[in-house]
């Protein structure tokens, strides 16, 4: 199955008064980049949530980003020892009086304040929260991403009909230089013909020498080996776009194979209908390594 590393995913929950929405965004990228976007609180999580990122996501740009909303009122993790700031309070004014020195209550209510233990942390129902509301942020986050693999999935459904396409009009146009090198062997023959004649001619005509050049010239202008390679390759690639394990980095490979057969044969042809022909067959393979540096 083929997938775009392409996507988009969001997802929006709602429990115990807290609204969470996850967004994720993929684009493409050579290897597995992961940029979390998370509240302060939750920063201790982002391992965690790349690991996930990274089993799932597997490969591209991968953004995500969580918005938090508490709707409801809730307990601080630390609240005042209000017995003790007032016996603080108490013994603070008391001392103020002893000494006669003129303290306003607010001074020595930010004195009580800096005291020993004039808080109370309640650091149980703190982590008890926020473990719940952690395993709602996971929830939401694992809907954003996999409603961003569907997306990548469908325009991967959408990338495979692009390649069959291509490889379709490469395979008519290999089929259209299998009949124009029907005709352009006797073209062929004919310039070797003359060559030979041309040799034969010359007083100083070297056998070995007519050998060589013949050879020469028969495995220049001779494209059955790179027609036969290039239909394989074309079958290879649409075998592999059909497995399940498809892959972007194999289909450029196999891409580089069939671009080399292409070349050899312009190189090799000598025929203006075949160059044509192998021009137009370049531009759909140039599609078609544009779109694989898309696929997972």
């Amino acid at each position: 199955m083929l997938k775009s590393m392409t996507g988009f995913g969001s997802a929006t929950q709602e429990a115990n008064g807290l609204t969470v929405t996850a967004e994720v965004k993929t684009l493409n990228s050579k290897f597995l980049d992961i940029y979390c976007r998370l509240p302060r609180s939750f920063s201790d999580k982002e391992v965690e949530l790349r690991n996930l990122l990274t089993q799932r996501l597997e490969r591209g740009k991968v953004e995500i980003s969580l918005n938090i909303t508490r709707l409801t009122d809730v307990r601080p993790g630390v609240t005042v020892n209000r017995p003790l700031i007032e016996a603080y309070l108490k013994d603070l004014r008391e001392t103020s009086q002893g000494l006669l020195l003129d303290v306003s209550d607010g001074d020595l209510f930010k004195l009580a304040l800096q005291q020993p233990n004039a808080f109370n942390s309640e650091v149980s129902s703190a982590s008890d929260t926020a473990a719940s509301d952690w395993e709602l942020i996971l929830l939401t986050a694992l809907e954003a991403i996999r409603k961003c693999d569907e997306f990548r999935q469908q325009e991967g459904n959408g990338l495979e009909g692009k390649f069959q396409e291509y490889i379709q009009l490469i395979t008519d146009r290999l089929t259209l230089i299998e009949v124009q090198d029907v005709k352009r062997i006797p073209a062929v023959r004919e310039r070797v013909r003359n060559m030979v004649v041309e040799l034969m001619g010359n007083d100083e005509f070297d056998q070995n020498r007519f050998e060589q050049e013949l050879i020469y010239y028969i495995e220049k202008f001779d494209i059955s080996e790179e027609k036969v390679r290039l239909k394989n390759h074309l079958s290879y690639f649409l075998e592999v776009l059909a497995a399940d394990e498809a892959n972007g980095k194999k289909l450029n490979f196999i891409a580089q194979e069939i671009g080399r057969e292409i070349n050899t044969i312009g190189s090799k042809a000598n025929d203006a209908t075949i160059q044509r022909l192998v021009v137009q067959m370049k531009d759909e393979l140039e599609k078609i390594k544009e779109q694989t540096l898309n696929v997972i």
